[in-house]
This record gives structure tokens, sequence and C-alpha cells, in this order.
């Protein structure tokens, strides 16, 4: 088990941020963890039928898996590092296990076409 799957083994069985996880996000993740927890707990993260899109200061962002459009995971990333994820998908996998996605019964598909 690699350190990823451990702090969302203990996220998912506390389902909520407690100090001890937070302090593994950061320790792991650093400053793309701490960008991670402050977009969930500003609620960010908007699950549609299609996609999950996490809202970003300048842009909105597609996370499928592992996977992000951002530019991070685009030029920065090692996709053979299962610890070195952008904060976007830190922050799905963050919101899913603390139950704070923002579910929205529609096609993100649709309503990109009005942002």
């Amino acid at each position: 088990m690699n350190e990823v799957e451990e702090w969302q083994d203990d996220l998912e069985a506390a389902g909520e941020l407690t100090p001890g996880v937070t302090n593994h996000i950061l320790s792991v993740h650093d400053d793309r963890g701490a960008q991670a927890i402050e977009a969930v707990s500003e609620g960010r993260i908007k699950e549609y039928r299609d996609f999950t899109v996490v809202v970003g200061h300048d842009d909105e962002y597609i996370v499928e898996g592992r996977g992000c459009g951002c530019r991070d995971s685009e030029y920065n990333l090692d996709p053979e590092d299962p610890t070195d994820l952008c904060w976007h998908v830190i922050a799905v996998a963050i919101a899913r296990r603390v139950d704070e996605v923002d579910d929205h019964d529609m096609w993100y598909s649709e309503v990109r076409d009005f942002l």
C-alpha cells in the first residue's frame, strides 16, 4: 500500500479531516494537499452526470480517476509515481471520502457551454 492509499483509507474510516489525516495528506502532497483541502472546505468539488469538476481560481478542471486536464498534470507530474497528483485529483479524493461533493443532476458538457 502506498502513502496515498494509506491516507485515503484513514480518511474513509474517519469520515472527516482529522488532524492526523490532514497532517498525513500534507506530508505526502505538501502545497498541493493544502490547496486540495482548501477547495474541499470551500465546496468547490462538483459532481455532474458525466464528470467531476474542481472549481479553481481561474478555471474549472475535469477530473477522471487520477487524471486531470490541468497544466500541472500535463507538464509536472510523474505518471509512474502514485503519490504525484495534482491538487484537483487530491481534492476529489478527499471530498468523496468526507461527503463534501456538490452533486448536480445535469450534464457538465451542457453546463460548460454557458460558462
